[in-house]
C-alpha cells in the first residue's frame, strides 16, 4: 500500500507575514516596517491590512556577517 504522506506534505511558503518573519529572523516587526518604508525590503499588501514579504527578499536583506577568523584573535606584543 502506498504512503499518502507525500500527498499531505506542504511546500515551504514563499511569503511570510511580518510577525512570522520577525520571529524567524529575530527582529521586531517595527524593524521590518522600517526596512519596507526605506525600500530596503520589498513587500506586498494583500487586501487592506495584510502585508507579506518574500523569504528570498528577507534572506537578501538579513544576510549573515562573514568574520575573518584571523582578525578575531588578539595579537600579543
Amino acid at each position: 500500500m502506498a504512503s499518502h504522506a507525500a500527498e499531505w506534505s506542504q511546500p515551504a511558503p514563499e511569503w511570510l507575514s511580518l510577525q512570522q518573519a520577525a520571529l524567524i529572523y529575530g527582529v521586531s516587526v517595527d524593524t521590518l516596517r522600517r526596512r519596507i518604508a526605506t525600500g530596503a525590503l520589498p513587500a506586498s499588501r494583500i487586501g487592506a491590512r495584510l502585508i507579506r514579504v518574500r523569504i528570498a527578499d528577507l534572506e537578501r536583506v538579513c544576510r549573515p556577517i562573514v568574520v575573518d577568523q584571523r582578525s578575531t584573535h588578539r595579537r600579543r606584543a
